[in-house]
Parts: C-alpha cells; structure tokens; sequence
C-alpha cells in the first residue's frame, strides 16, 4: 500500500505523553505518516521519512478523529414542538420519547437507514470518526431488531437500548416490557449488537428492573452501558460500577459515594452537555469528576429530543465553558475518553499502530474548539487512512 505523510501541522495532538508535551502529547511542527488504515509514524516534520505521496497541512492543528460514544441516530420523525414548547417554559420528561417511537415503528426500513446516514455524514464533517448508536425507538421484538441490524451495517458500536421507556402498549404491565426485554426481545437482538444499555430514571426503569435488565444481556455477551442519574438522584452509577459496566452515561446529579464509586471502579462517566443545553437542566460537575480522579468521556447524546446535536466540537466548547473543564480535558474526553467509554484501544489518539482516524482544523491549535465556538474549524478527516472531507 501507498505511503502518506501529512507534514507542516502547526500543533498534533497525539493523547500519548511519550510522544509529546503534557497530557495531551502533543508535538509542534509535527509530521504523521499513513500505511494503508494505521498511523505508522509521528513526529518532528524534520525527521519524517520519505514516503509516497505528502499532503501539506500549512501550519493547521491535528487532532484523533472525535470518538462519540452515545448517540441515538435510528429514528424517524421530528420532535420541534417539544423543543419549542419546552423552551416557552415546559420542563423536559422522558415521556417525550412515546413521540419518536410512534413515528419510528411507522417509517420504512430504508427511511431509517437514509436518516442514519445523513447523520453520520453530518458528523463525519464535523470530526467523528468513531460513533455508537442505539436502538430503543421501537420497543417490539421486530422494530427493535430492525434498528439494530441497519445500525450494524454503518458502525461497529452498536446498542440494544429495547429498555429505553415502557411503551404505551405495557404501560399497565411494566413487568411483562421487562420480561419481553430480557426475553424475545433479547435473542432477536443480541446478535447484532455489542452493548446492552438501559435508562435507569424515574418514569422509565428503577434500580431492579435495571439490574435484571443489564444482567441478562450480559449473559448473552452483551457489554453493560448505563444511562444515569440524568434528571435525578438514583441508582444507576453506582449500579454501573457494581456491574462493571463500560460508561455511566449523563451524570448529572451525584452524591459523593456515586463520584467514590466512579473513582474507584473502572465505568467511564460519559458527560452529554447537549442534554443540559437543550432542555435547560443543570450542567454536569465534570471537574468535581476529574478531581477525584473519575475517567470522563464527552460526547453528543444526537437523538431527536433532548440533545439533537451530531456536533463534538459544540459539545466541547459548552463543556468548557459551563462545566469546569480546561480545553484540553475536554479534547482528551472527547477523543481518548470516548475511546474507553467504548473499550477501544485502536481510536482516539494519534500512536503507530492506531487505526488512521484524523482530523485538520482551520487553526493553529485544538484550543480554538472552545475558544471559536459554532465555527465550522473542521477542514480535513481522514478514517482509517481514507480522506472523507
């Protein structure tokens, strides 16, 4: 295979300390070559060895491709008259989600999948080169299989999310949703997905329901996610950590045994700031996280009703201006953070032998995600050594 060596980046952030300054590694005047689909070599533009083609960055920054680690991009539908009629003063609840179910279960098969990647192409042009996606807008044994199996064929990361509410047509019988969930449900599901996910809050699933949930999933192979304590206090983190789940995803209302639980267990807290953005809840504390030493992922929550954002980099500057961290906490969260939420070691930094995920800003350095926040920065991605913007 061809040889290419990207030279003349201004800043390349590498997220490994070996190689560069600081947490974040990173080299100035720095040079990445290419080989087929993997990052062959990093350094000083100086000492970069010759190779077939070059691509000139002309002094812009480098960074891993973003690694967004929770999303909900099989839908069909639109939900602006919830967002219009909550922000005219209307509190978000999760019943909201019946809206999207209804639409999904009616859209086709090729609806679905044209939606799914019209969103992965709006994220690809704004840096994702990794992206998990959930099912959960179908909640039958046949819609959710369905939503799963078109994910699977645009993205390795995929969830069974059938435990997002309990559908309308359970809503006198939550024990049968739960047991269809770990039953039925669950054996036409779990062949095209890695992760088992479930919404542990008030008005979907509690702590019981959640952990039998979780713990049959895991014993057909399913890895365990968590979407937690989003618009409560609950169980579900230090449910997560128990279970050893990969993330613990929203975070937002904690006590301190559940940010001790995170610390001292191995469940990345996912922070989804487009969850708070649009629906006016309280920010996430990710600096109280960090302090204590919790490993934070950052990514965009994309679903049609509480954070319909497929952007990283806007995800990024609201965390660092609303929710304690330093520009480069949140570029390291939402590359090399999203990468553990995901139990990825080949994504999210910039190493020989990382798969060739990379991505060239309008800028001089990665700062300016926080600093020139809404501004298209993004100029070039390349995903698995293929230039796709």
């Amino acid at each position: 295979m061809a040889t290419t060596v990207i030279t003349g980046i201004s800043n390349l952030v590498t997220n490994d300390p070996s190689l560069g300054a600081g947490p974040l590694g990173q080299i100035q005047d720095a040079a990445v070559i290419v080989d087929g689909d993997r990052i062959a070599w990093v350094g000083a533009s100086s000492k970069a060895p010759a190779t077939d083609n070059r691509v000139d960055a002309e002094g812009r920054a480098a960074l891993p491709g973003f690694v967004d680690s929770h999303s909900h991009l099989v839908f069909a539908g639109d939900r602006t008259a919830e967002f219009n009629a909550r922000m005219s003063g209307q509190s978000y609840s999760a019943g909201g989600i019946r809206t999207t179910v209804a639409a999904t279960r009616a859209a086709s098969d090729e609806a679905l999948e044209a939606n799914l990647l019209r969103h992965i192409r709006e994220a690809r042009r704004q840096g994702t080169t990794t992206l998990e996606t959930k099912s959960g807008y179908g909640l039958t044994v046949e819609d959710e299989a369905r939503a799963l199996r078109i994910a699977a064929a645009h993205t390795d990361e995929v969830t069974y999310l059938g435990a997002h509410i309990v559908p309308p047509d359970h809503a006198e019988d939550p024990a049968a949703y739960v047991e269809l969930v770990t039953g039925a449900m669950l054996d036409a599901c779990a062949p095209h997905a890695r992760w088992v996910d479930v919404f542990c809050e008030k008005g979907a699933f509690d702590g019981d329901q959640a952990r039998t949930i979780l713990t049959a999933g895991a014993a057909r192979g399913l890895i365990p996610r968590v979407h937690a304590n989003q618009l409560s206090y609950g169980p579900g983190v230090q449910l997560a950590v128990e279970l050893g789940a990969a993330s613990a995803d929203h975070c937002t209302h904690l006590t301190e045994a559940d940010v001790d639980a995170l610390a001292g267990g191995s469940t990345v807290a996912t922070l989804l700031p487009g969850a708070e953005f649009s629906t006016r809840a309280p920010w996430p504390d990710a600096r109280r996280l960090l302090d204590a030493g919790v490993t934070v992922a950052l990514s965009t929550d994309c679903n049609p009703g509480s954070s319909y954002t497929s952007s990283v980099p806007f995800c990024i500057a609201l965390a660092v201006r609303d929710m304690g961290m330093t520009p480069d906490e949140a570029v390291w969260s939402a590359t090399a953070g999203g990468a553990a939420a995901l139990r990825r070691a080949d994504v999210g930094r910039v190493t020989p032998g990382a798969r060739a995920d990379l991505v060239l800003l309008d800028a001089p350095s990665h700062v300016h995600l926080a600093y020139r926040p809404g501004v298209p920065l993004v100029s070039a991605v390349w995903r698995g050594g293929v230039r796709e913007v």
